[in-house]
């Protein structure tokens, strides 16, 4: 693998772990080194840290938050 490859990847500690956990990765890059940006794209899907990722993230949070108020409501309700 490239000098330049290596370098970026002991900066980004997450694209080298996923390259650990991918080594298929290592072949494509050593390969072709002009595929960085579809390993990073690739890491996001893999870590589910995309835009739609976080957004499901963020809407099941708020649906347990949700009924976690119904509940409460509902038992207060029972109380009185």
């Amino acid at each position: 693998m490239r000098k330049d490859i290596i370098d970026y990847l002991d900066q980004k500690k997450e694209l080298k772990q996923f390259i650990r956990e991918q080594p298929h990765w290592y072949r494509t890059l050593t390969r072709n080194p002009h595929e960085i940006q579809s390993l990073e794209v690739a890491a996001l899907h893999y870590y589910k840290k995309t835009i739609p990722h976080q957004v499901e993230k963020f809407t099941n949070g708020v649906q347990m938050a949700s009924m976690m108020m119904s509940m409460f409501q509902a038992m207060n309700s029972q109380s009185n």
